[in-house]
């Protein structure tokens, strides 16, 4: 099913998510703009996928269907999809990581300015390249 309003609102949701992270990186909450950021890149690809006819599995890393649908999404971002997959692979990695921790690891001590400059860079990224196709 194709929905350009679900769509739609997949990407206004990541843009609000990525105000959400500006105040969180103010509080120096790192583990949590890592996390926010990783629902940032979901929400803004899986918006890009359902633009374009494709229904984003319930799954929160879609770069193996970015890179297997590469020839349905725009012709502007073909040259983008190998890191915008890449993106989502990377902080998917992070995503139960950075918000429950585990037994010898707490999120807080864990994850640093530099992890939360990064995961803040993909998330802005991804949301700028898709926007102006969903």
């Amino acid at each position: 099913m194709h929905s350009p309003e679900l769509a739609q609102d997949y990407v206004r949701r990541a843009e609000a998510r990525l105000r959400a992270i500006d105040v969180l990186f103010e509080q120096s909450s790192w583990a949590d703009v890592v996390r926010e950021s990783q629902e940032v890149v979901e929400l803004a690809l899986k918006g890009l996928l359902r633009a374009h006819g494709v229904q984003p599995p319930r799954i929160h890393d879609v770069s193996e269907v970015l890179l297997a649908e590469r020839s349905r999404l725009p012709e502007p971002l073909q040259a983008e999809i190998g890191s915008l997959a890449e993106g989502s692979r990377r902080l998917r990695r992070d995503r139960e990581l950075a918000f429950y921790g585990a037994e010898d690891l707490t999120p807080s001590g864990f994850y640093t300015k530099q992890d939360a400059d990064e995961a803040m860079g993909i998330a802005r990224r991804t949301v700028s390249l898709v926007r102006p196709h969903v």
